[in-house]
């Protein structure tokens, strides 16, 4: 195994594409280490981005965030303006694996890992994220929900790297969160996972929402319906009982060792209910903890 730890994003883009046999980008390295360590892949060449600025940076002005594929989870935690911004995206970041985990997971690779389960990729979702992507033939843009096809499947073509997010600026009245339930307390993998991101007027009407779902298909979900069923209500009872409807409607689970279709599907609800309910809390300037 051959590895580089090229500069700019153009050579890592050469490299990969170059390649004939197995290649991986390593961001963090949490999921890709131990996937070699235990022998689920065997790559030819691993390609570290940490040395590439851009990848390593957050940056703001009046559009929205930038935030680097290889921004760390500890890091996204010390970022205050964004976490005040956008707290749920730094929560979900902030739930994969341990706090020394967190010293090295970014959202890139987590995203690029291909689970379904993934933490930070429904809250990003919600937000209303861009992939930032680099290749041979250029740059692009995608949102997130389009980035994962299926399980361990990217609409990446060979050579390209997501370079980072792009977040949209929080809207005055705006406020995001997301919840998962585990079996354990921590360190565990999402059953199911919720993302929602709404804003509200003055009169406390919500103008727009997004939710996403995690863990109930082969890959995160934006359920256009369950957001839906909140435009236009003070995301009251009834509002939130037609969302929690719409997000166990669009599960498409599996049963295993960690939830049934069943429970999955109920959960889904329940959880839609809440993370909305954080969401809104936030969005009236409560500064409410989700974890």
């Amino acid at each position: 195994m051959r590895y580089a730890a090229p500069e700019t994003i153009e050579k890592a883009c050469h490299l990969l594409a170059s390649e004939q046999g197995l290649a991986r980008v390593l961001a963090g390295g949490t999921d890709l280490l131990v996937q070699i360590k235990t022998d689920v892949l065997d790559p030819v060449l691993v390609v570290d981005i940490k040395h590439i600025a851009e990848v390593r940076s957050i940056t703001n002005d009046a559009k929205g965030w930038h935030i680097g594929a290889a921004v760390t989870g500890a890091e996204l935690k010390e970022h205050a303006a964004l976490r005040a911004a956008w707290p749920g995206v730094v929560e979900a970041a902030n739930l994969i694996g341990s706090t020394q985990v967190q010293g090295r997971a970014t959202m890139g690779g987590n995203l690029c890992n291909g689970s379904p389960a993934a933490d930070s990729v429904p809250a990003l979702i919600a937000a209303g994220a861009m992939a930032l992507i680099a290749g041979p033939n250029g740059r692009r843009e995608l949102p997130v929900e389009d980035v994962m096809t299926g399980v361990r499947k990217l609409a990446l073509t060979k050579g390209e790297i997501i370079t980072g997010f792009r977040l949209p600026a929080r809207p005055k009245h705006g406020g995001d969160a997301y919840l998962r339930f585990i079996p354990r307390t921590e360190m565990d993998i999402a059953v199911v996972g919720c993302g929602v991101a709404l804003a509200i007027d003055d009169k406390g009407v919500c103008t727009a929402a997004r939710m996403s779902l995690g863990a109930v298909a082969a890959r995160p979900l934006l359920v256009a319906d369950a957001a839906n069923a909140l435009v236009g209500t003070k995301v009251d009872a009834s509002a939130l009982d037609k969302l929690a409807a719409a997000a166990s409607a669009a599960c498409r689970p599996i049963d295993d060792k960690r939830g049934t279709k069943d429970f999955r599907i109920k959960v889904a609800g329940v959880l839609a209910r809440r993370t909305a309910q954080f969401a809104l809390d936030r969005a009236h300037g409560k500064t409410t903890q989700t974890h």
